[in-house]
């Protein structure tokens, strides 16, 4: 009945043409389909964006965590909801970049769904277990090119940033690292700072309690300058020119979906990003930068990441069985 009565609404908001759709919006609970546990980044985030959200709207925002299958479990619950704005997807934006490179028979496309709004990003940062004889980046490489292959670096699993970011710095380094493969970030963690492996790709914010301890050391940082709360950390382009790597958060919503109801969703979203208290609140914390915008620059900067990662992963020669 409630799937009818939102196809009903859409079909009457549509004949009533798209502003009016637009300003209806929403009639109803607005649900946040979440591509990872609860706690995880992009969690928090879909978490504090939905309770402003919810108090804009004057409707309840419901977030539903689906993890797990690549992505698959979420995009197959979002995909398949009434097409009218009430069913957001929040993601890593590596669902949209990295993975249809790689994953070619999937229960969603790319094309079922649309960008409605960018949030924030976050540099990768390389850091190593305080046993390795190299302090900064370049003394890495001239290590990793002596012993090529003997420096072990851990990974999320096959293709998830923290790989995918290594194989960039392989690339444009010259240099070759042992992968070991985790299932999820926590476990790759826990071993970095137990010495069981050299090194680690990662959001700067996880790290840091163990960084300002003297249990891992920051190498460098992938953003495009130096951050203000990192001062001393350089960035990795200073040694590797060209090299810049990031993890991306934002939402989306399926394909079908109005365009004045996704102009609207990415408008309240955009309020809420660049809100001088919510910055302070939820992004100075972790190291994030605001990633304010419309739906068609959020485009934009998928299809170039798109691209970037495309030609690695050819290069790379990497598959996924």
């Amino acid at each position: 009945m409630t799937s009818l009565l939102a196809r009903l609404f859409l079909l009457t908001c549509l004949l009533a043409g798209p502003s009016a759709l637009a300003q209806s919006f929403p009639s109803r609970n607005v649900t946040i389909i979440v591509t990872s546990n609860p706690g995880a980044l992009t969690d928090v985030l879909a978490r504090a964006v939905g309770q402003r959200l919810s108090q804009i709207w004057n409707q309840n925002v419901v977030i539903e965590n689906k993890p797990g299958g690549a992505y698959a479990v979420a995009a197959a619950a979002a995909v398949t909801a009434t097409p009218d704005g009430h069913t957001l997807l929040a993601t890593e934006n590596g669902m949209f970049t990295i993975q249809p490179n790689l994953l070619r028979n999937r229960a969603y496309k790319p094309t079922d769904f649309v960008p409605v709004a960018n949030i924030a990003r976050v540099p990768m940062a390389l850091f190593a277990h305080p046993s390795v004889p190299a302090k900064t980046t370049g003394e890495l490489i001239a290590l990793a090119k002596q012993k090529p292959g003997t420096i072990s670096y851990g990974t999320a699993g096959v293709a998830t940033a923290p790989h995918m970011v290594m194989l960039l710095f392989e690339r444009l380094s010259g240099t070759k690292f042992t992968p070991i493969h985790y299932r999820g970030v926590p476990l790759a963690i826990n071993d970095l700072v137990g010495g069981h492996i050299n090194m680690l790709w990662l959001g700067p914010s996880i790290l840091l309690p163990a960084f300002r301890d003297n249990k891992v050391t920051m190498l460098s940082i992938g953003s495009s300058k130096p951050l203000p709360q990192l001062a001393n950390v350089p960035t990795t382009a200073e040694t590797v020119p060209g090299f810049e790597a990031s993890v991306s958060f934002g939402l989306y919503t399926q394909a079908a979906v109005p365009a004045a109801v996704v102009a609207r969703i990415n408008a309240d979203v955009q309020q809420i990003v660049a809100d001088p208290a919510f910055q302070e609140r939820f992004f100075k914390p972790q190291l994030l930068e605001a990633m304010p915008g419309p739906p068609d620059a959020f485009a934009r900067v998928n299809a170039a990441e798109l691209q970037k990662w495309a030609k690695l992963i050819e290069d790379v020669k990497l598959t996924i069985d």
